[in-house]
């Protein structure tokens, strides 16, 4: 059996031939996650022996990281906003640059007594639930396209104890309100990561995305607007008056996206950059 040093060297040249960014930290990652001990543990015991068990559950990690399967679907865990969440290939691995929905969605119904929320497109659950877990006193919508993105946006809202405040629809964008409009009490916000990758451009995607994240939580197919253009056109009747939307959006899209701000329904509309200045978050009052 290699021990510790050999197996990481071997493993770093894998990786690296298959075109991995970061091929010895990657394999760090992976062969902590195998012996389940922290990357100090790799570093203090080189010598330490796998066993044959281990010797081949690396193997297979390795030979999935190798054809580009993201590390979170290999783990099954992505952390946001500090919180631990489970992630599939039914779900969009949560990125950092989300986080800013959750801190301006949490500022906003701070201000609230007794908040709630709708989020389109809720995937893994990581904007509504670290939103829920954070403000005790909010309840939320979940509303997804995907049963199975449905299920896992349940198992992390079980996890991190919010699943009594969280309501999970089956629905295409507001669907599954519409029976409920005249009944249900309006939102004070709306938020959302909608697919917004142009169909031109989802061919040009890295494999960890391309490959493995669903398609249907990327791209539109179309112009990567058309899911963006629903959200803006309905959300006016599921809102309180001054009420408030909160859309991720793509590169480019910030001056298309603000046009479709009617000035007759929305007092106002910000479009703020992410930490690579790079226009990111929407944000538009309702009047």
């Amino acid at each position: 059996m290699a021990n510790i040093s050999e197996t990481l060297k071997k493993a770093t040249v894998i990786l690296r031939r298959s075109g991995i960014a970061e091929p010895r930290r990657e394999a760090g990652s992976l062969l902590s996650f195998v012996l389940e001990k922290d990357k100090t543990y790799l570093i203090a015991y080189p010598e330490y022996e796998l066993t044959q068990e281990e010797t081949e559950r690396f193997s297979e990690v390795l030979k999935r990281r190798a054809g580009r399967e993201p590390f979170q679907h290999i783990t099954g865990r992505q952390e946001f906003y500090g919180l631990d969440f489970f992630v599939s290939k039914d779900v969009l691995i949560p990125r950092p640059e989300t986080e800013m929905l959750v801190e301006e969605a949490m500022a906003i119904l701070s201000r609230t007594k007794d908040p709630r929320f709708a989020e389109v497109g809720v995937g893994s659950g990581c904007i509504a639930v670290s939103i829920l877990r954070n403000l005790r006193s909010a309840r939320a919508v979940g509303l997804d396209l995907s049963a199975e993105a449905l299920r896992v946006a349940e198992r992390n809202a079980r996890t991190h104890g919010v699943f009594e405040r969280l309501e999970l629809e089956e629905s295409n964008v507001f669907e599954a309100l519409r029976n409920k409009l005249k009944s249900s009490t309006p939102f004070d916000l709306i938020v959302s990561n909608p697919p917004y990758i142009p169909a031109e451009d989802f061919a040009r995607l890295q494999p960890e995305v391309g490959r493995f994240d669903p398609e249907v939580a990327l791209t539109d197919g179309r112009d990567g607007l058309s899911i963006i253009r629903k959200i803006v056109r309905r959300s006016p009747q599921f809102l309180k008056p001054g009420g408030f939307l909160l859309l991720e959006i793509g590169i480019g899209q910030a001056d298309e996206v603000r046009a479709m701000f009617a000035p007759k329904i929305w007092s106002s509309v910000e479009i703020r950059p992410d930490l690579q200045g790079i226009p990111r978050m929407v944000k538009g009052s309702r009047f």
